[in-house]
């Protein structure tokens, strides 16, 4: 594994992501499946919330508060309105989409091979922990190809 690999796997969900919300709407965003699962809403906000994460561990500010992240945490309940409390805009979530892209291929740029192989206090090394962010990130890249349709977009995006 090399950074170029991270590097291309993160641009790869990017560009799946950018593709699958072009066109839709804030409410389009808020569209539940009729099964049990969340809304496009709240896989692009625990997307950004995974990789604010995976930047943290590469020395990275994080720029969302505890507040604004607990609507989008892991087993955080599923969002079922649009009034229910502590959802971001799907204007903002694209935009720190646009935002943390960046940061993350900037601070994958500047960590060091050393840094990468350290463990941490369960012996994984920070490569494992991206490594599993980025398939994390991809898993849920894949569910926004239903939300899209469920928002009455009848097409193939990939």
């Amino acid at each position: 594994m090399d950074k170029a690999t991270i590097h291309n796997l993160f641009k790869t969900n990017h560009y799946i992501l950018t593709k699958q919300v072009e066109g839709l709407t804030h409410e389009d965003s808020l569209l539940q499946l009729p099964f049990r699962g969340n809304c496009l809403n709240w896989v692009l906000g625990h997307i950004i919330v995974s990789r604010e994460d995976t930047m943290s561990w590469l020395g990275v500010d994080r720029s969302y508060t505890d507040e604004e992240t607990a609507r989008y945490q892991y087993d955080s309940d599923p969002i079922t309105s649009a009034d229910d409390p502590g959802i971001l805009s799907l204007d903002r979530l694209l935009a720190d989409l646009e935002r943390t892209q960046q940061q993350l291929a900037d601070a994958l740029d500047e960590i060091s091979e050393a840094q990468l192989a350290e463990k941490d206090e369960k012996g994984q090394t920070l490569w494992y922990r991206i490594l599993f962010m980025a398939w994390h990130e991809g898993y849920h890249a894949g569910q926004t190809e239903y939300l899209r349709q469920l928002a009455g977009k009848d097409d193939k995006v990939i």
